[in-house]
């Protein structure tokens, strides 16, 4: 990564940014955001995520003023168009509490109360498509996305539609929900998390597409830890769901609720050499200098240090 593109933080440099904002999330508030396994406690809300939320907030106000001028140059009425922060990351790096705790604060601000908290997974193709198409091993690399139907819901995000239908993906049955969807109403700000939302993707015949969804992004995020820890993290993650969600016999994980603790060791490490890692090597690690900011954490899954582009 070139250092000259980014001004690095320490965790206190980054902590004295936070200014005078108030901490208005307590320790209830953060058990219900926490993932599983997740160890993120109030002082690194305060330390990383608070000021984190202020930046994000002064470019929103500028962002309303910019959308302002043109409205008044162009003699069109006052518009809502939503504020697009991206967050992308490998699995299990924390990429979805990341999303949960930063829509909590910023739905705090004064300025903007409304913040829509999309993910990704909701594009995935269903399953039944993945298996025709042979991609169901791949599920999380770009191909397995419908990024045709992904790229037109945040062209109409970005339009300013009033209302913008989002697929649901159920992880328990790891497929899209039929018939179910999340409505976007014109949020202040929307946040969208997923691996590959920095990814310029490909077309079916090889060619790039012509639209990225990070074209309809504001301000991107990036999760970042080295592989070890975020592999480390992956396995801790599968034990506790064999021990928890895969026991519910409607879990399409349901199979492995009966592993030994080694057993499930070797296959959460078997999945990870030969999907998840692959996938962050192949698909997400390239797309982190596109970041706007990168968040890196410690083998404790603690944010260390913070880049902001300059």
């Amino acid at each position: 990564m070139s250092a000259s593109r980014y001004t690095s933080f320490s965790r206190s440099e980054w902590a004295r940014l936070r200014a005078a904002t108030p901490l208005l999330l307590t320790e209830g508030d953060l058990v219900l955001l926490r993932g599983i396994n997740e160890r993120i406690a109030l002082d690194e809300v305060a330390e990383v995520y608070l000021p984190l939320s202020r930046l994000i907030n002064l470019y929103v106000r500028a962002s309303q003023a910019l959308h302002a001028v043109s409205d008044t140059f162009l003699g069109n009425q006052p518009s809502r168009t939503p504020y697009v922060v991206a967050i992308a990351g490998s699995v299990a790096v924390g990429k979805s509490t990341t999303a949960r705790v930063l829509q909590a604060l910023l739905a705090r601000w004064p300025d903007h109360p409304s913040v829509a908290l999309v993910t990704t997974d909701g594009f995935l193709f269903p399953n039944r498509v993945l298996a025709e198409k042979g991609l169901m091993e791949k599920k999380g690399f770009p191909e397995s996305y419908d990024l045709r139907r992904l790229v037109e819901f945040m062209a109409r995000i970005k339009s300013g539609d009033a209302s913008v239908r989002a697929p649901l993906y159920s992880h328990l049955i790891y497929d899209i929900v039929p018939g179910e969807e999340q409505v976007v109403e014109q949020p202040d700000i929307m946040i969208l998390e997923g691996l590959n939302v920095l990814s310029t993707g490909v077309r079916p015949d090889g060619s790039p597409p012509r639209t990225f969804v990070s074209d309809y992004v504001d301000f991107s995020i990036y999760v970042d830890a080295a592989e070890a820890h975020v592999e480390a993290w992956y396995v801790e993650r599968f034990l506790a769901l064999c021990e928890g969600r895969f026991k519910d016999p409607s879990s399409y994980f349901h199979r492995y609720a009966e592993l030994t603790e080694a057993q499930a060791r070797e296959t959460a490490a078997r999945i990870w050499r030969e999907i998840n890692g692959v996938n962050l090597r192949e698909n997400i690690l390239p797309t982190r200098e596109r970041a706007h900011l990168i968040l890196e954490k410690a083998a404790d899954h603690t944010v260390s240090s913070i880049r902001l582009r300059r």
